[in-house]
């Protein structure tokens, strides 16, 4: 019997509930939330803080928002996300197996590995969806493949795709939906607001043990040894390399952090007290590019296109744009299908 070559791929995003009901979308909260890289706290004050706070106040104010931006075909992550892995798998040929999953809920990260082995992927390319690094949502699937992995007899050759923060096919994909967006809205400022952290998982990021990440204002203007791993490092990199890209003049653009959780520290600047900064400086047309996604999701439909748009028109402005993400954009999905292939040789 002839051996079977193909190699398999594994698409990976965050999650999203299986419907927008308070049911469903408790259900996701809780395995999202569980997790001890998400929420890096002492496991009994995990627990409680899920249990007492987060799930019984936030799920029904969750699921509001997830109702607000729900498609006919369902979830936007889910519909854009599995769009895309039907064009990368078009585009690599019969010698690829490919699978899209989430790390938590559906479709199932660990029935996604199971079928590509039962289908003849010795070798499994994983790429989780993730333009910048960190422990909450690259290592975590990192983590959870090896373990599903390693509970295997016969475990598959695994190769770990490394964050694509600044690959140039990254940054022009953005650029080419964003000349759209220059011409068509004609903005006079650009936002890159990305999803927040926790200050401490960067602070638990630095190679340096604390010597360099936020110990000054500077520490996130290149990337070194001692800030490989910082996420936050990495969020202004592609910042500026969309912007020079884009050939955006320096006081026209800004990068800052939304989505915060709690009341422990998040890293700054955060995008809803930035927004009252650049109306002060006379901005009427802003721009809202988010590049730690390259999907549209609740983070970038309903947080950014309804309630930043909301605040920015009360404090004045003209109009609020949001960029459109990635997606299953035809450039992207090449982007993507070279990205496997370069890591397939």
């Amino acid at each position: 019997m002839k051996l079977n070559n193909r190699i398999g791929v594994l698409l990976v995003n965050v999650g999203t509930p299986d419907s927008p009901e308070t049911p469903d979308v408790r259900r996701y909260l809780k395995e999202f939330l569980s997790d001890p890289r998400v929420i890096d706290i002492p496991a009994l004050a995990r627990f409680l803080l899920l249990r007492l706070i987060i799930l019984p106040f936030r799920s029904s104010k969750s699921s509001h928002a997830y109702k607000t931006v729900w498609l006919p075909e369902g979830s936007p992550l889910m519909y854009h996300s599995s769009n895309l892995a039907k064009n990368v798998s078009q585009l690599l040929g019969e010698n690829y197996l490919v699978e899209f999953c989430m790390r938590y809920q559906n479709p199932s990260l660990e029935k996604a590995i199971h079928k590509l082995v039962e289908n003849g992927a010795h070798k499994i390319i994983v790429f989780p969806l993730f333009p910048q690094y960190s422990s909450a949502a690259t290592g975590t699937v990192f983590e959870k493949v090896g373990k599903i992995a390693n509970s295997m007899w016969n475990v598959p050759q695994l190769i770990y795709m490394p964050p694509f923060y600044n690959n140039p096919g990254f940054i022009e994909s953005f650029s080419i939906i964003y000349k759209d967006i220059m011409r068509e809205f004609k903005p006079d400022f650009t936002l890159f607001s990305y999803h927040g952290l926790p200050e401490r998982h960067i602070v638990k990021s630095d190679l340096s043990d604390g010597r360099h990440c936020l110990q000054k204002e500077s520490c996130c203007n290149e990337i070194c040894n001692e800030n490989f791993y910082c996420y936050r490092a990495q969020c202004y990199d592609t910042t500026r390399s969309i912007a020079n890209k884009m050939q955006l003049k320096k006081d026209t653009f800004v990068t800052s952090f939304q989505s915060r959780l709690g009341r422990s520290p998040w890293i700054k600047p955060y995008t809803d007290l930035v927004l009252p900064d650049i109306a002060k400086k006379g901005f009427k047309r802003i721009a809202v590019m988010c590049p730690a996604f390259v999907a549209d999701c609740l983070e970038t439909l309903e947080e950014i296109q309804i309630r930043a748009k909301e605040q920015w028109l009360s404090l004045g402005g003209e109009d609020l744009k949001l960029v459109p993400s990635l997606n299953s954009n035809p450039y992207w999905s090449e982007v993507v299908a070279n990205m496997i292939k370069q890591a397939s040789k």
